[in-house]
């Protein structure tokens, strides 16, 4: 069974987003203390899929060109990880804490 390649996506990893008006009306919000439950869960999800391109493939094609790119991919995804990570995270695991 052979298996067709994956491609790489098409643009360059640093290159921005192109957010819509409600996405960036969102992270405003957000950025306020004043967003909506919808917008939270707007920005976040903007802030996982599209700026950290946590679920994208890091690789790019390209010699050391390539490794610089695919470099820099990784970090962006590295960051997304991390969210994921704390959002899925089992706050019960954690020793409590004299401050909050």
């Amino acid at each position: 069974m052979s298996r067709k390649p994956v491609p790489a996506p098409a643009v360059q990893p640093w290159t921005p987003i192109t957010p819509d008006r409600f996405d960036v009306f969102a992270l405003k919000a957000l950025q306020e203390g004043k967003a909506s439950e919808g917008q939270q869960k707007r920005a976040l999800a903007l802030i996982i899929t599209q700026i950290a391109a946590t679920y994208d493939l890091p690789f790019r094609p390209g010699g050391s060109e390539g490794d610089r790119a695919t470099a820099f991919a990784s970090g962006k995804q590295f960051v997304g990880q991390q969210i994921v990570r704390l959002l899925n995270f089992d706050v019960d695991r954690l020793p409590q804490s004299e401050s909050t």
